[in-house]
């Protein structure tokens, strides 16, 4: 910005020319008319005009000239030329600049003070420090403090040596203040803030504003434009030491400013360097005369007082949002807050004293930027500096990144650090005993090197002396895969057993499928807990050998999977990978393949293409069109894995040339760059570097010498265009971003080469899967419960690509580093919009909550029950609610034949009359009673509202294992009630049906320990019950459980079996549809996930070695038949019904049923749970009275009725929902709902339907009678002529009335003619025809 004295020299002659051309019309020429009086005039406005810039100079320069009083607050205009003056006065030491503008549109004026701060920019060796005053409008001490400070260095840079060096050495901004609007609407003299303008002019609290670590802000981004600006400084400059200014006491507050459990005071909330804090806040508060007393004696508080005058921010009180936390956790930069007065806006007089009692803390403070360690990260074959490289400290788990130049400042106490250099893509180097010295800076330079290079990572010391042991020490050395061979089918099979066998704590190997040829389509998952997801952390997967010849990738991924296993708890880099990601690893999706393909093909075809002869990289969907070969049973099979896990990152490995290829693969003649462009370059690159080879961009120079990718990677589609691809259809269908990687230039290299290829590529494989963590994840709740709310939506402004999240209401979000905008939405709530700030290493963690829109008005004691089931929906809920059942004794569980069963069953009800009824549904061949236990409280009563569930064993007489964890659960139940509290109010809540045995005479013959005998498996008519539910005939047993079933009014069925461990669904029907397919196969798996073998889909059972996905089928996939019970309950029932199959041995030794129980209690205390949810309510008319057989169509499909009282419930998986209601004179209604953890409850008011025929009633009914009246009418004026024509005589008296005078005068002429011939004359007809007429006429 030029000078003002400038300005008003050059003014004045460049208005003059203006005026001159304006008055003339143009440059030059004559002037216009009036000759000498436009002279005069133009001679006039020149010397006024000359006058006022004169003037206003003088007023400039004045103002300039005016030395600091301390007793005077400068208001916005005169602080920005305050500050504009100082900048001018020393430019060799100062710089003015705004990092952005308030909501009102005042700059944010930032003071840089260091040695040539304008030509030098940027560059490194100093560490950076800020001040930042006024960030409550209202407490302004700060604010003329900071100029004052600002003034002090400026005046005394060159003359005192402290300032002058401070100056030199150190990159100083100061901010005097961050909410300029709200300073000018405080008052002088507020002492207490009540006046207002703390917060900025859209009244928001920016130190409230800022990403916190324990809760998602909810502030929207347009509200605080000084939060963004400041944020955005924060980030860009890597500051290493921070100051925040306020007031309202005397004290140093240091992080964390809030806690995760919010207590309104006395949490200490510990920073990881807590003691550094704590050293930094006595910095200030020492060389403060009032602060170091620790009594502030502030007026609001005179009894408040500070241990040596500094605080922990969340002991003193909570604060979410807070600037302090953000500086720590985000930027790299250690910041306190300083209150440096009692009174926040006191009396200019007081701004003297305030000075001086803060001048030398300031003073101190800045100098501490100089301690601990600080040097440079580069590249030791080139020297190139590494940015982004992180510095970790042992001991201290707060990690800062190096700037854009490799230069990095750690501040530390004295003492003796190890301390580790990372960066992606090079080999990490600690140095062990680093002696740090008070006062000064250690200089510790690193230099690291790629993998695979020659020479050693250093460091370098220039102050050696200080450290005189440091050496760079190589960290522990992973043991490397020794199995470097061609893996066929069984020879990979037996390695994946052989893995899974030898590391079950970390590896579990399973099938998602199989091929055409049905061979398994085998999966690896390696996570410290196999078989089970964990919150909040991500999934990702490799997949290899997609085409069969293309053999390298599985190879690769058989060596990861032994590198992984045996490297785990022994190397830290495998031992956090394992810990924090489940990793899923798929060697050969294309096994049938790999068989044909040779050994030594190198750009061949035999192979690439399954058993059908199909390409599977072109048989998935496609975004531009549809594919023409039909879909292949491994590419089914890998979608539906896709789709049931929430892969985060993938990587398709292949081989054929060496390049990361990304999205998108098809552009279908139009761009084909994806949204997440960056994000793709960002983990693309993270592998291709780190693959010596790979990154030099020129992979098959002998094949393809034309070929090029810059450092390794490209883009898919401007390669080649591949339609029908497996990447595009991740990122396109799923929340999964996948790309592809070929990992060299022959398809099927020798054995001996396969060592080369691990050792190119083992560093990238490992840095792929740290891609998983970068970007943001988080929760999405419900603000009210706090329960995770599935499938919402995340939206980035920045980027038009949206995930969506888990069942648990998790969600993953990778972004490069950068500042973001995100909203979470789903429908029902109120989306939430939050920033936040993606650093270049680690993951960004944001959780939103959301509140419901216009929620229903719930009874308390209902909404009590509700946040009840969600939290046994919880991830440790029914953990916590099977550890505080009481069960009986073990020695309890035993086979009982048909005699003993019913005495236990009729124990039950006479110990507990109040809560159980036994009924007998019917009687078997051999006449024994087919019994269902009922466990309410009104075990008598219909009570329409509530959930029926019903359990059902025993259906083949040779599995009787349903039947005793059905009588050994009825007896739990029992035994709890009233002493359990989740107990009792699962049984008042629920009506629960158990028939323990409905094939009691199959069971009479079954023998134990037989497992696969078929004695007693039917009836004693010798018929499979799970066949007759259809027949024309059905058994007694079955029709007496087809009564029940037909009764309807149950929400859920739960059928016990044997003879394998999985769960099955309807139907049994070879080629049945499953119109609710996905209802049927969450609650399947609700019950095999809470079964701690089940889920993992490997039964281990003797006779059937398949692996099932997550332990759950269709039943039709398992056994196919007709007649069964479940397809029966669905059809005609109007209930979804599971199969549980319990154990591989239909009729196991009694000794093993206490282990049987423990399986499966869990998962049947789950069902209790899941019968609350749903879609539950009340189909009524507008006056209230319930609609009996109204039908509910839910999403277009299944159908429920309404009971007794006008009552339904209906299951479905969580997720968004149709429903439609119909009844019989009533018009249809149609409304979505949304099913989470717990049952929607909604009331259904139908209107009489006014339509007729398809038209209005009204007009119908209108129409209707227009139409009868016209009817009516029509028939009396038939009636009325027929009338006429048929009865002469009345209408000869009509006439005769009419013309009577007539009638007289002609009686009296013809007085003496006979009565006969008057009456003739009387009836003539006088209507004439037109013969007589024209007669008469002529006569």
């Amino acid at each position: 910005m030029g000078s003002l004295r400038n300005r008003v020299r050059t003014g004045p002659r460049a208005k003059i020319k203006r005026v001159l051309g304006s008055m003339s019309g143009r440059g030059e020429g004559p002037p216009p008319r009036g000759g000498p009086l436009w002279g005069l005039l133009c001679v006039a406005v020149l010397l006024l005009l000359s006058v006022c810039e004169a003037k206003a100079a003088a007023a400039a320069e004045a103002a300039d000239a005016v030395v600091e009083t301390y007793d005077r607050y400068y208001h916005y205009e005169e602080l920005s030329a305050r500050l504009h003056f100082l900048a001018r006065k020393y430019p060799h030491v100062a710089n003015l600049s705004s990092v952005g503008r308030s909501v009102e549109g005042r700059e944010l004026w930032v003071m840089r003070i260091t040695e040539n701060p304008g030509a030098a920019a940027e560059l490194p060796g100093k560490p950076k420090f800020k001040y930042v005053g006024n960030m409550h409008g209202d407490e302004t001490v700060s604010r003329q403090v900071l100029v004052y400070l600002a003034e002090h260095l400026l005046d005394r840079y060159g003359e005192d040596a402290r300032v002058t060096r401070l100056v030199r050495t150190t990159d100083i901004y100061i901010m005097p203040s961050m909410n300029p609007d709200g300073f000018e609407r405080s008052a002088e003299g507020d002492c207490a803030g009540r006046a207002g303008g703390r917060e900025n002019a859209r009244n928001r609290d920016l130190n409230r504003s800022f990403p916190d670590q324990f809760d998602a802000i909810d502030v929207p981004l347009e509200d605080i434009p000084e939060v963004e600006a400041v944020m955005r400084w924060i980030l860009e400059k890597r500051f290493v030491l921070s100051g925040n200014l306020h007031g309202g006491t005397v004290v140093a507050s240091y992080p964390f400013d809030d806690s995760a459990g919010h207590a309104p005071q006395g949490q200490y909330s510990r920073a990881a360097d807590d003691d550094l804090f704590v050293y930094l806040a006595r910095t200030y508060a020492d060389h403060n005369p009032i602060m170091r007393t620790g009594k502030p004696n502030c007026p609001e508080d005179p009894s408040e007082t500070f241990e040596h005058g500094i605080t922990n921010g969340a002991r003193w009180y909570d604060v979410s949002g807070g600037m302090q936390d953000f500086n720590y956790l985000k930027g790299n930069c250690l910041e306190i807050t300083m209150e440096l007065s009692c009174c926040k806006y006191p009396k200019a007089s007081k701004l003297r004293s305030e000075w001086d009692n803060n001048r030398e803390s300031l003073l101190a403070y800045m100098e501490k930027v100089h301690i601990g360690v600080r040097g440079y990260v580069k590249d030791a074959k080139n020297g190139t500096a590494l940015p982004d490289a992180l510095i970790s400290v042992e001991g201290i788990s707060h990690n800062l990144t190096t700037g854009q130049f490799g230069d990095y400042y750690r501040l530390l106490l004295p003492g003796t650090y190890n301390i580790t250099a990372r960066a992606q893509g090079y080999v990490p180097v600690t140095v062990q005993g680093m002696q740090v010295v008070e006062g000064k800076a250690i200089e510790l330079n690193f230099t690291l090197t790629v993998p695979g290079e020659d020479g050693l990572s250093n460091i370098t010391t220039p102050t050696s002396n200080a450290s005189p042991n440091v050496t760079a020490e190589p960290e522990h050395v992973p043991i490397q895969p020794q199995d470097f061979r061609h893996h066929h089918y069984s020879d990979m099979e037996l390695f994946l057993l052989r893995y899974s066998t030898d590391y079950p704590a970390i590896a579990r190997h399973y099938s998602v499928g199989k091929s055409v040829e049905n061979r398994e389509l085998y999966v690896m998952e390696i996570s410290d807990n196999p078989g089970v997801h964990e919150q909040g952390e991500p999934e990702f997967k490799y997949v290899a050998n997609m085409h069969g010849n293309e053999v390298v990738g599985r190879e690769l991924l058989l060596n990861l999977i032994e590198y992984l296993c045996r490297n785990y708890g022994t190397d830290p880099e495998v031992t956090q990978l394992v810990n924090d990601t489940r990793i899923h690893i798929m060697p050969s999706m294309n096994p049938d393949g790999y068989e044909m393909a040779q050994e030594g093909d190198v750009k061949g075809y035999v192979g690439r293409n399954n058993s059908n002869n199909i390409d599977l990289n072109r048989n998935f969907p496609d975004r531009f069109g549809s594919i023409a070969e039909p879909r292949q049973p491994e590419t089914i099979a890998v979608m539906n894995w896709i789709k049931s896990h929430p892969f985060v990152l993938s990587a398709n490995l292949h081989g054929g040339s060496l390049v990361v290829n990304y999205p998108y693969d098809n552009n279908g003649g139009s761009n084909s760059t994806s949204p997440d462009d960056s994000v793709f370059k960002m983990v693309s690159l993270a592998y291709s570097r780190a693959n010596p080879v790979m990154h030099k961009g020129h992979p098959c120079e002998e094949l393809y010498p034309n070929e090029y990718f810059k450092e390794g990677i490209t883009n898919g589609a401007q390669w080649y265009s591949v339609p029908g691809g497996m990447q595009d259809w991740n990122y396109v269908n799923t929340n999964c971003f996948e790309v592809t990687i070929e990992l060299g230039c022959v398809k099927y290299p020798p054995a001996k080469e396969l060592p080369v290829y691990w050792e190119q590529n083992r560093r990238s494989l490992l840095e792929f899967i740290h891609q998983v963590h970068r970007g943001v994840k988080g929760m999405v709740m419900d603000s009210k419960d706090g329960t995770g709310i599935p499938n919402a939506t995340i939206s980035i402004k920045e980027v038009n690509h949206t995930v969506t999240t888990s069942k648990d209401g998790e969600y993953w979000r990778l972004l490069v580093p950068k500042t973001y905008t995100l909203t979470a939405s789903a429908r029902g709530y109120t989306p939430v919009t939050v920033y936040a700030t993606v650093l270049p290493e680690g993951v960004e963690k944001v959780d939103f909550r959301l509140t419901r829109v216009r929620p229903a008005v719930m009874d308390p004691l209902e909404e009590d029950f509700h946040a009840f089931i969600k939290g046994l929906s919880s991830e440790r809920g029914l953990d916590q609610l099977v550890q505080s059942i009481a069960t009986t004794k073990s020695s309890s569980l035993r086979y009982r034949r048909y005699k003993e069963l019913s005495e236990f069953l009729r124990g039950l009800t006479l110990n507990f009359p109040n809560i159980t009824h036994l009924h007998s549904l019917g009687q078997s061949w051999e006449v024994r009673t087919i019994w269902a236990l009922e466990i309410s409280n009104k075990p008598e009563e219909s009570e329409p509202d509530k959930p029926k569930i019903r359990f059902v064993g025993g259906i083949h007489g040779n599995a009787p294992v349903g039947t005793e964890l059905l009588l050994e659960f009825a007896a739990t139940l029992c035994l709890n009630y009233g002493k359990n509290p989740a107990i009792t109010k699962l049984i008042n809540r629920t009506r629960i049906i158990i028939l323990p045995s409905i094939n009691p005479d199959g069971r009479e013959l079954a023998q134990e320990k037989q497992c696969t005998s078929t004695e007693g498996l039917t009836n004693a008519h010798h018929k499979d019950l799970d066949t007759d539910f259809f027949g024309q005939y059905p058994q007694p047993e079955t029709q007496a459980v087809m009564g029940l079933i037909l009764q309807k009014g149950f929400t859920l069925s739960v059928a016990l079996d044997g003879g394998s461990v999985l769960v099955t669904y309807p139907y049994n029907k070879p080629v049945q549809p499953v119109e609710n397919e996905d209802t049927l196969k969450y609650l399947a798996s609700v019950y095999a996930n809470n079964h701690p073998k089940m889920h993992q889909g490997h039964a281990g059972c003797p006779n059937n070695q398949v692996n099932y996905p997550g332990g759950v089928l269709r039943a039709a996939e398992w056994h196919s038949h007709l007649g069964s019970m479940k397809d029966f309950s669905v059809d005609f029932g109007h209930c979804p019904e599971i199969t549980v199959y319990t154990s591989c041995c239909l009729f196991p030794a009694a000794d093993q049923l206490p282990t049987l129980w423990a399986e499966n209690r869990k998962s049947l205390f789950s069902m209790l749970v899941e019968v609350h949810k749903g879609i539950r309510g009340i189909v009524k008319d507008r006056s209230g009275k319930p609609i009996i057989g109204a039908m509910i169509i839910l999403n277009r499909g299944v159908k429920v009725f309404t009971g007794e009282g006008g009552y339904f419930h209906a299951l479905l998986a969580p997720g968004s929902h149709s429903i439609e209601a119909l009844a019989e004179g009533y018009q249809q209604q149609r409304q979505e709902v949304d099913q989470h953890h717990s049952a929607s409850s909604i009331i259904i008011e139908l209107e009489m339907d006014n339509h007729l025929f398809g038209l209005p009633r009204e007009f119908v009914v209108a129409t209707a009678a227009a139409s009868m009246t016209a009817l009516i009418i029509t028939a009396c004026i038939i009636w009325c002529v027929c009338a006429a024509k048929s009865d002469p005589q009345k209408d000869g008296f009509h006439r005769l009335r009419q013309h009577r005078d007539d009638y007289e005068e002609e009686i009296r002429l013809a007085s003496m003619g006979s009565k006969k011939s008057l009456l003739g004359h009387e009836f003539q007809d006088e209507s004439e025809s037109e013969e007589e007429t024209l007669y008469a006429n002529k006569l």
